[in-house]
């Protein structure tokens, strides 16, 4: 089940659920499945695949719904008609800039916990660890054999290796940390929610009304 999928499926549970109840509990409802989704990625590892991704996606897509359907209700409800498009226009542009703001502040984590994770994992590539020389010489052994029993290029080329995985890995942990920050920040939103004043419907004015 893909993500829009599970967008899909949950629309008309929300509009049901949006009659009987208030839509700021649906909202955190929404938010807290999202952040549960996103601290969910931070055990991902290189060999993840579809079995491994499926229910933190369903977590992702499902609760979508719940979340956006509501902050739009709440930022617009209230509003009167002539006032409507204005907002509107402001809503989308401040959504727009959240958006950019987090991508930005993502690919930072991204960039600068790589390397960190990059540094750390280093510091254990030395002498002393045995799995790691016996790994070298094996990827040693195999490279020399095919380049003609050169050893100095399959030693350079087992070292390459090495670096390859130390960098896979790091990559892996800093988008484990990207996935925890947004968690946080799931979890933050969710418990302001009860913070928002609920929607009343404005008051329809009379046609004949001055």
């Amino acid at each position: 089940m893909s993500t829009g999928a599970a967008s899909l499926i949950a629309v008309p549970i929300y509009i049901m659920l949006a009659r009987k109840f208030d839509t700021r509990w649906l909202m955190m409802f929404g938010l807290a499945c999202f952040a549960l989704s996103m601290w969910s990625f931070t055990f991902i590892t290189h060999d993840w695949g579809g079995n491994e991704l499926l229910l933190p996606q369903v977590l992702r897509g499902f609760p979508q719904v719940f979340a956006i359907a509501p902050a739009v209700n709440l930022g617009l409800g209230s509003l009167p008609p002539e006032r409507l498009k204005y907002a509107s226009g402001l809503f989308n542009m401040m959504r727009n800039l959240g958006g950019a703001i987090g991508i930005a502040i993502c690919g930072t984590i991204l960039n600068n916990h790589t390397n960190l994770h990059f540094l750390r994992l280093t510091e254990h590539l030395n002498a002393t660890n045995n799995p790691m020389q016996e790994m070298l010489n094996k990827t040693t052994a195999k490279f020399a054999a095919a380049n003609g029993g050169d050893v100095v290029h399959g030693h350079l080329a087992a070292l390459r290796q090495l670096w390859s995985l130390t960098y896979r890995e790091s990559q892996v942990q800093s988008v484990a940390d990207a996935f925890l920050f947004i968690a946080v920040c799931c979890v933050i939103a969710t418990v302001t929610v009860p913070l928002l004043r609920k929607v009343a419907t404005p008051a329809v004015r009379p046609a004949d009304a001055h």
